[in-house]
């Protein structure tokens, strides 16, 4: 698996989004489609505002369903190697503007389960870094087309 298909998560987070999914997909799904179909029962669907809401809540439950499953489909579970090289599920130090800074690099779905600011991956700042050793300087573009420089200064894994 490759960074940009993989998604890391903590146990917890795992297990968190395991359980909102088999919630969508059955108890919630269910609910939905009963209203749907009570609405359906009052008659004309052109002006049936409980109707519309349904659907519309029914097509955001499925979207979400969608979602999670890909996610869950796609995703490693663990500590990552403590070899200096940053990677998802490291708790990295940067430098960065002269100002060092603590975040956990993994999805964002890990941030409910710790008080550490999370950044992405596939966030400019976390695809500048990924890969990258303890030491070692890399650049990526700001969206106001600036430069910023950040230097590693260190990278272990998370233990949650």
């Amino acid at each position: 698996m490759t960074q940009t298909n993989v998604t890391w998560l903590t146990q917890e987070a795992y297990d968190r989004l395991q359980a909102e999914l088999e919630n969508l997909s059955g108890p919630a799904r269910q609910e939905i489609t009963e209203r749907i179909a009570a609405a359906r029962d009052e008659g004309d669907l052109k002006e049936n505002g409980g109707y519309h809401a349904a659907r519309e809540e029914q097509a955001k439950n499925e979207a979400r369903i969608r979602e999670l499953t890909e996610k869950l489909r796609n995703v490693r579970i663990g500590t990552p190697a403590d070899d200096g090289v940053v990677e998802a599920g490291m708790i990295v130090t940067v430098e960065l503007f002269g100002d060092e800074m603590v975040f956990l690099l993994g999805s964002r779905e890990i941030a409910e389960t710790t008080d550490l600011d999370v950044y992405s991956e596939h966030s400019p700042l976390g695809a500048a870094i990924y890969g990258k050793r303890v030491g070692e300087t890399s650049s990526y573009t700001a969206p106001t087309g600036k430069v910023i420089e950040v230097t590693i200064k260190d990278a272990k894994p998370y233990a949650g």
